[in-house]
């Protein structure tokens, strides 16, 4: 060292800081690095992503080179400073505690604080460029971390970890949906929403689409003629289920399309209505929403009627129930239904029959939806019988006040956002 000129040794200095801080810099870049991402520039073509990406392939070899380069340079760089001080300070123990020390301080704060810190934050833009370099270095020092990669494989196998067989990256629903959720400046909030809709189709089943029993427009084949007319005259939906009697005993399903000549007719029958039903489609129930979406498509079909174990009827669900669970609420709702929902001074008046997860969606509410599926339900659940009277109950921070008790069901329901008002009896539980 004392043979090279001062100007030359400064400039190695320079330089090994550079190496450090570049070896640093490259190991975080690398280790940050989306690899979904990358994923998606090797697809575009890009050369620099591929060849990170067969970097990333060979962590072990990737590791070592940067490791090994790293500490050739920091070590280095040290034995220079201190023979330097040395040199020119003397051969004493406090020179040479103060040259560590300086060296110490120069190496964490430029070679891997702030170059560590500059590769978490841009590991895209840091990475790609790196990678050309470390190709070449990981060939140039190929033999040197073989052989150190063959040592401390032995030691890993002693210790008894597995380094090989390691798994490609892979996001759980949950993991994918957390995506979703943080992606705000990146994606509109309608895009938001339906990707955050479709992960919860594999949670959701039909019993939480669809319309329930007593709410299903059907055709009652028992019915007199006139009264058949009046049903297919008034009727709101294109297609009707049709029973015989009582909703369990479905014959067919009318498209009312079809119906409309009959109209026409002086006269006709049950009969005629029958020759034009085709033939039901039965969901069972618990069938989770996803998978029936793939049964309507296989099956061709757009409406089924959701039985239980015994084939009872529980309600109706429809192609468009499910599309609505993905996109959102269609602006047209059926007699009877919930379209009309929304907080008036921060009171809502809505149907017992109302699904908790509607209510959730359209009001902001927060019911539990791991036990009863509709809100009559949910209140029968926490009073633990039919109440005689009006009553109120606190759910959360809502007052539920029931209003009309009606064929053993809870009709009506008005719900109290905030503190509960005087007027309102004293919670059942």
């Amino acid at each position: 060292m004392e043979a090279l000129p001062i100007w030359l040794q400064l400039t190695l200095l320079v330089l090994l800081l550079l190496a450090s801080a570049f070896f640093s810099i490259a190991e975080t870049s690398m280790m940050a690095l989306s690899r979904f991402r990358l994923g998606h520039l090797v697809r575009q073509g890009r050369r620099s992503a591929r060849i990170t990406a067969g970097l990333l392939a060979q962590t072990d070899r990737l590791l070592g080179t940067i490791l090994l380069g790293n500490n050739v340079a920091n070590t280095a760089l040290t034995a220079i400073v201190t023979a330097l001080a040395i040199r020119y300070f003397g051969n004493d123990d406090r020179v040479i505690v103060i040259a560590t020390t300086v060296v110490a301080v120069i190496l964490i704060v430029f070679c891997e604080i702030t170059p560590k810190v500059i590769g978490a934050t841009h590991p895209e833009r840091i990475a790609l460029p790196a990678s050309y370099l470390l190709r070449a270095l990981m060939l140039l020092f190929s033999p040197v971390v073989w052989t150190v990669n063959l040592f401390v494989g032995r030691l890993l196998a002693l210790a008894g970890v597995k380094t090989s067989g390691t798994k490609e990256p892979t996001l759980s629903l949950d993991e994918l949906r957390t995506i979703v959720l943080e992606s705000g400046r990146f994606m509109p909030q309608k895009h938001r929403s339906i990707l955050l809709n479709l992960f919860d189709l594999e949670r959701i089943s039909v019993d939480d689409v669809m319309v329930p029993r007593h709410r299903v427009e059907a055709l009652d084949l028992a019915t007199e003629e006139r009264g058949l007319r009046e049903q297919l005259a008034t009727c709101y939906h294109n297609k009707l289920p049709v029973h015989e009697g009582e909703i369990n005993r479905v014959v067919g399903v009318l498209h009312v399309r079809r119906a409309l000549g009959l109209l026409q007719r002086e006269s006709f029958d049950a009969a005629d209505v029958r020759a034009l039903l085709s033939a039901p489609y039965f969901v069972p129930s618990g069938t989770p929403v996803f998978r029936q979406l793939q049964f309507f498509q296989e099956n061709r079909q757009k409406l089924g009627l959701v039985v239980d174990e015994y084939g009872e009827v529980l309600g109706l669900v429809t192609l468009e129930d499910i599309i609505e669970e993905i996109i959102g609420e269609f602006t047209t709702t059926a007699p009877g239904g919930d379209g009309g929902q929304g907080w008036r001074d921060d009171e809502a008046v809505v149907e017992g029959s109302a699904s908790l997860r509607d209510l959730n969606r359209r009001l902001g509410t927060r019911f539990a939806l791991d036990g009863p599926r509709t809100l009559n339900g949910l209140l029968l659940d926490i009073l633990q019988a039919l109440p005689e009277a009006p009553v109120s109950v606190r759910i959360g921070d809502l007052v539920v006040e029931i209003q009309q008790i009606e064929d053993r069901m809870i009709r009506s329901v008005r719900l109290h956002r905030g503190a509960r008002p005087a007027s309102a009896p004293r919670p059942g539980r």
